[in-house]
């Protein structure tokens, strides 16, 4: 896939997830979980590689913030999330595994890093007990969705080989 491609994507991803910010999330204490951004993380993780599924995450959790149905804690959260699924689908060419990396990287890795953020601004003890099930919960069931969307694209053969040009081991890069 070319870079002009792969930046076309990188922004009809971007402009979904603004979309949908509107009308898909669950407002849990301080968080809006947005289920939709990990669905899209581990998707452009797998289509576009690490740089433009981090990029994705960045403009998204940017454009959520600025029309106001988002929360400075989308930003650790989803980015790190992004990363690790795309480098872990980069690594085992497995579509669970960049799953499974999304909602480590966010719930787990995410919610860690959102903690000191959320005791700054929020200035409670227990933020983190708080964070970390809401992001858990938000990261699973996005690439939940992710997983079986992809999963049923390459069934039918209807991404044609694009996902394995991520992967460390294609010989046409």
């Amino acid at each position: 896939m070319k870079k002009t491609e792969k930046m076309v994507y990188t922004a009809m991803l971007t402009a979904f997830t603004a979309a949908t910010s509107h009308f898909i999330y669950i407002p849990i204490g301080f968080a809006k979980v947005f289920p939709v951004q990990h669905f899209v993380n581990v998707v452009s993780a797998v289509l576009l590689g690490p740089s433009y599924a981090v990029t994705q995450a960045v403009l998204s959790s940017t454009i959520r913030n600025v029309m106001g149905t988002g929360s400075i804690f989308a930003f650790p959260g989803s980015i790190i999330g992004a990363l690790l699924a795309a480098y872990c689908y980069k690594m085992f060419r497995r579509v669970s595994i960049a799953a499974i990396g999304e909602v480590v990287g966010t719930g787990i890795l995410g919610a860690l890093a959102t903690y000191p953020i959320a005791l700054f601004l929020l200035g409670k003890e227990a933020t983190l007990f708080g964070l970390m099930p809401a992001f858990l919960l938000s990261s699973f069931g996005g690439a939940l969705l992710a997983y079986g969307l992809l999963k049923t694209m390459m069934k039918h053969r209807i991404l044609g080989g694009i996902q394995h040009e991520n992967s460390i081991n294609n010989r046409r890069i």
